[in-house]
């Protein structure tokens, strides 16, 4: 694979949800009611730990997030890595997030800082003309896949606001993650039910997310320490390319750990925010991520 391609396949990493057309893919998991070691040697249904787990996590409060998003199309595979905190109580986040080298080694994009709230996405250093000291802001409710990919990392409360969900599960059985002792669930959940169970500020966008996607399964394999919050998860998606009828594999990872670390996200105001043309990157267009209109919304 030359640079030339390598580069186009990074600038799809980034603006991965404006050429929506999203498909879960459909790799199943068998269901598995059996009663799985619960918490402190507790018997559990893997089904209700895992609709339980987004709970959790605003029990706990807050925590430091690492989040991945692999992407693989016509032979070529990149990685965006994102790093960061997020409050749960709150559900608000901050992510910076880097996006893959050139085969140089060369920095094909300065990091991108991202901020998550209810409803909203904000990028600071998102390129394609905005100027560098303003954000893009985007309607999550308007976006097809509910952003679940288009920032390049997955909002990690409405990653586990998913498992609600959750149609299938097995225990697969228990493991480490992080030096971490944690059961290991594999399952499939639904995103229609995980919309109609999940909390006020998530329902549009994971509606948004069932019509989106070619088909309402959500595979994943999640990681719960004994607490039952989530320590890992992976869950996977695939769509085709709005623009060149190609199918792309997702597959989204976030590690939660350093629990009740204090989070402050402070969201930019209206005047910080940009509201001309977006160019989409790699492609010219001029529309800014995930929206219809193409330009930018402020609050």
């Amino acid at each position: 694979m030359d640079r030339r391609q390598y580069r186009r396949a990074g600038r799809t990493a980034l603006a991965v949800g404006v050429m929506l057309g999203l498909g879960a893919a459909a790799t199943g998991c068998t269901g598995d009611r059996a009663a799985a070691e619960g918490a402190h040697g507790a018997v559990g249904d893997p089904v209700a730990v895992l609709r339980r787990a987004a709970g959790a996590l605003r029990e706990a409060g807050s925590s430091k997030a690492a989040t991945s998003m692999e992407m693989a199309t016509g032979g070529t595979r990149v990685t965006i890595r994102g790093q960061g905190g997020y409050d749960f109580r709150h559900r608000l986040g901050q992510l910076t997030v880097v996006l893959p080298e050139d085969p140089s080694g060369t920095p094909e994009h300065r990091p991108i800082t991202e901020l998550l709230a209810p409803g909203a996405l904000f990028m600071k250093n998102r390129g394609a003309g905005v100027p560098a000291d303003k954000w893009v802001r985007v309607e999550t409710a308007g976006l097809s896949d509910g952003n679940l990919v288009t920032g390049g990392a997955t909002d990690p409360y409405a990653a586990a606001e998913v498992l609600r969900g959750t149609r299938t599960a097995a225990y697969v059985g228990r493991t480490e993650v992080g030096g971490t002792p944690v059961r290991h669930y594999r399952g499939t959940a639904d995103l229609s039910r995980a919309s109609a169970g999940a909390s006020a500020d998530n329902r549009a966008s994971l509606a948004a997310a069932a019509k989106g996607f070619a088909t309402a399964d959500v595979p994943f394999d999640a990681y719960l320490d004994d607490h039952g919050r989530i320590r890992k998860l992976r869950q996977r998606f695939s769509f085709v390319n709005g623009r060149e009828k190609t199918p792309v594999a997702v597959t989204s990872t976030t590690l939660l750990y350093g629990f009740g670390t204090p989070v402050d996200v402070r969201l930019p105001s209206p005047g910080d925010i940009y509201a001309g043309r977006v160019a989409e990157s790699g492609t010219g267009a001029e529309r800014a991520p995930g929206t219809r209109s193409g330009q930018g919304t402020s609050q």
